[in-house]
């Protein structure tokens, strides 16, 4: 027998058809904003001319920095579109709103208030990067969420292989990786573990490939470059820093400490409380592997992915897709009153579209940011596994 719609459910049909109406009214009346487009496009002619040496790949606004799934969407959109900029804005219209549904979908399955469902389509910033800039941010972001779902549905393996083909469009869904490990080490046992990562990497052996068999050391430099310095005038969350501070190593040693501090702090004292209280008091059956919760789940990925955001040296403008999609839900998880919870959405909201940004809105967002920290912080820890109590196992 079917089960009842909730209420979340029909919101969040709502709220699909009416952000569906939005997006295709910016891709019709808001003009397009040129900014990486030639240059994906350029890079892509390179890949398809045969060009396998990443050092040789490069476009109007640089050298190609991503790995090799970033060219293989590309080529994709290239082939469909043609390269023209309109139909690629009706592609990523649609991929739009296939993310939106997708962590409408992630929502629904957990306890959040429709305030925070209603939240997800009011960013002027995001409707912006998908549509108006067509950013490779925006496909690494849709296959982030697919794999969660994956996880959601403890289809590990799978959620693994789709989480690394989005890491092969861009690498910053790396930041998920570190509360990803958690979470499997929770739940699978130490083979099912080492079998789902090596799932991931598989798919990045099979991505990089063509190159890695040519120019190993040029795509592997090029494709994961862990110390790139970024441009500070387009730092959207330390601009109040000096130039020559930014662009220094202690400043970045020193974010990456904090970064690696923050994730054990709430890995031994918030993600691990309960493993560490003692056994639970329930009793489940022996059999049956451990299955977490799907707050659990998404608490861990959103909260982990966010001190990552916390930490990072510079984040443009369309790195906001990494955490928008996060944010009602970890503004759920505090205990703050619900109108503070709104001031700091909106808050974060207005220093994303302040450009070029300034001092101001770089420690705005930053505070903003600490005061979210610290939210998440100092809530309570959700328990992280599925309880069935004992009559309700004999039942079965």
């Amino acid at each position: 027998m079917g089960t009842a719609r909730s209420p979340r459910f029909y919101a969040g049909a709502v709220i699909l058809t009416l952000d569906s109406i939005l997006v295709a009214l910016v891709i019709y009346r808001v003009p397009y904003t040129k900014i990486d487009w030639d240059a994906y496009m350029s890079q892509v002619t390179g890949f398809l001319s045969g060009e396998r040496n990443y050092e040789e790949l490069e476009g109007d606004t640089g050298p190609l920095v991503y790995p090799a799934g970033f060219l293989y969407f590309y080529s994709g959109i290239q082939y469909i579109t043609a390269g023209a900029v309109f139909p690629a804005q009706i592609l990523f219209g649609l991929l739009y709103v296939i993310n939106l549904g997708l962590v409408l979908w992630i929502y629904t399955r957990t306890e959040v208030p429709l305030w925070g469902l209603t939240l997800l389509m009011l960013s002027k910033r995001i409707h912006s990067i998908f549509v108006l800039r067509l950013f490779n941010d925006c496909i690494a972001t849709t296959l982030t969420h697919a794999s969660l779902i994956l996880f959601l549905k403890h289809r590990w393996h799978l959620g693994l292989t789709v989480f690394s083909i989005a890491v092969s469009v861009k690498m910053n869904v790396l930041l998920y990786a570190p509360p990803l490990l958690l979470l499997l080490l929770k739940t699978l046992p130490i083979g099912g573990v080492i079998t789902s990562i090596s799932c991931a990497a598989f798919v990045q052996l099979v991505v990089g490939l063509p190159f890695l068999l040519v120019y190993p050391l040029a795509y592997i430099s090029r494709s994961f470059n862990l110390g790139r310095v970024f441009i500070h005038f387009w730092s959207v969350n330390f601009k109040f820093i000096p130039e020559p501070w930014f662009v220094s190593k202690p400043f970045a040693v020193a974010l990456l400490a904090l970064h690696l501090v923050l994730l054990f702090l709430f890995a031994g004292y918030k993600w691990c409380k309960h493993e560490k209280s003692g056994a639970p008091k329930y009793k489940v059956k022996k059999s049956r592997k451990k299955k977490l919760t799907p707050d659990h789940i998404v608490t861990l990925l959103f909260t982990g992915n966010f001190i990552g955001i916390v930490c990072a040296r510079s984040l443009h403008y369309q790195f906001y897709s990494w955490y928008f999609y996060t944010l009602p839900y970890l503004l759920w998880k505090t205990s703050y009153p619900t109108i503070l919870r709104l001031i700091l959405f909106a808050v974060i909201e207005i220093c994303w579209n302040v450009y070029p940004s300034n001092s101001t809105s770089s420690v705005t967002l930053l505070f903003c940011h600490l005061i979210l920290l610290w939210g998440l912080w100092s809530a309570p820890s959700e328990y992280p596994y599925v309880r069935e109590v004992e009559n309700e196992i004999k039942a079965q």
